[in-house]
């Protein structure tokens, strides 16, 4: 399954939005196409995002006309600038659009549009190495017999790629262990119930789906072993930003002694903020709380709030998978000498 695949002058995608339904492909000829189906959630998820966003730049390059490079960038411009206005929390785009303004300015004017094309291949395949490589280093920590919980979606479709988190979950089953995970419905938009429960599935892995409420209850009972979810965003000091629901269930971890483990590529830490306070939260539309498939489930005219993601504190994450390694407490320190080895 390619959840997302360049064409040579389309982006092929699958649209989420339509799962588990209807597994639809979508062929997206205009880069004004991607950046909508970025803020509509067709595409999602943090490493997804960052690749959707640069084949999308590399497409509307394709129809950049210009007698010069200064009237070239000029015109990127405007199309780096729409997808810098997609979504604002996770930092794989922000780091796709900066590596793709970076080749432009560095490219000779005849060979822009080419080598705007091959960075978002190189985007995509180092997305691509990072989670396998994540994955089987993330599955030394899950024991055979163990039960997992996750929150929100992590695999292929999120990530364009492996997977995470349930890259994580996946390479430990591969390995022949005995796994069990417990997959939160993520209310809103329930991307576990409609997504990782049917990735899992797809791949045989036996799975229970429960309400975002319900989790402490299990931990409570001694029937999580680990908690592991994915990020869209990692402070310098360690502190996570990611899905909505997610500092909830580290907390319960922490007062039920259950390990909670961060699996993301190391393009999803941002070392220029210094903490999570800094991390910009995205708010979506309020009728995202208040109906559920087009269906209202609140009175009319209720005050909802929605915001996307909500950040974890670096002292209630046990340790922080990524492709370079697993590292644990102090994070301040450790993470900056990762991305500097």
């Amino acid at each position: 399954m390619k959840p997302i695949e360049w064409l040579g002058n389309r982006l092929k995608i699958i649209d989420q939005t339509q799962l588990p339904g209807k597994l639809a492909f979508v062929e997206l000829g205009d880069y004004t196409e991607v950046v909508a189906a970025i803020k509509v959630l067709k595409v999602r998820g943090a490493p997804a995002i960052g690749v959707a966003a640069a084949y999308g730049i590399a497409l509307g390059a394709q129809n950049i006309k210009a007698d010069n490079k200064a009237k070239f960038l000029s015109q990127l411009d405007k199309i780096l600038l729409a997808f810098s206005a997609a979504r604002p929390t996770a930092v794989n785009l922000f780091r796709a659009i900066d590596r793709m303004k970076k080749v432009a300015a560095a490219a000779d004017v005849t060979a822009i549009k080419q080598a705007l094309i091959d960075e978002a291949k190189a985007i995509h395949a180092e997305e691509e190495a990072a989670q396998e490589r994540l994955s089987r280093l993330g599955a030394e920590l899950i024991k055979d017999g163990f039960t997992v919980l996750t929150h929100c979606n992590t695999g292929s479709l999120a990530t364009a790629g492996y997977g995470t988190a349930l890259g994580v979950i996946k390479a430990a089953h591969k390995q022949g262990k005995k796994i069990e995970v417990i997959a939160t419905e993520t209310r809103p938009l329930l991307q576990g119930a409609r997504l990782t429960a049917w990735e899992l599935m797809q791949d045989n892995i036996p799975v229970t789906l429960i309400t975002d409420s319900m989790a402490g209850y299990f931990m409570s009972r001694g029937k999580v072993n680990c908690v592991i979810v994915g990020a869209d965003r990692i402070a310098a000091n360690g502190d996570t930003a990611n899905k909505i629901g997610t500092y909830t269930l580290a907390v319960l971890a922490k007062e039920n002694d259950v390990p909670f483990y961060v699996a993301a590529p190391t393009s999803t830490i941002d070392l220029s903020l210094s903490s999570g306070d800094q991390i910009p939260i995205e708010e979506r539309n309020p009728e995202e709380v208040t109906t559920i498939g087009g269906v209202s489930v609140a009175p009319k005219g209720v005050v909802a709030a929605n915001p996307a993601f909500d950040v974890t504190p670096h002292k209630y994450i046990t340790a922080i998978i990524t492709e370079k390694g697993v590292f644990r407490k102090p994070y301040l320190g450790s993470l900056k000498n990762l991305l500097r080895g």
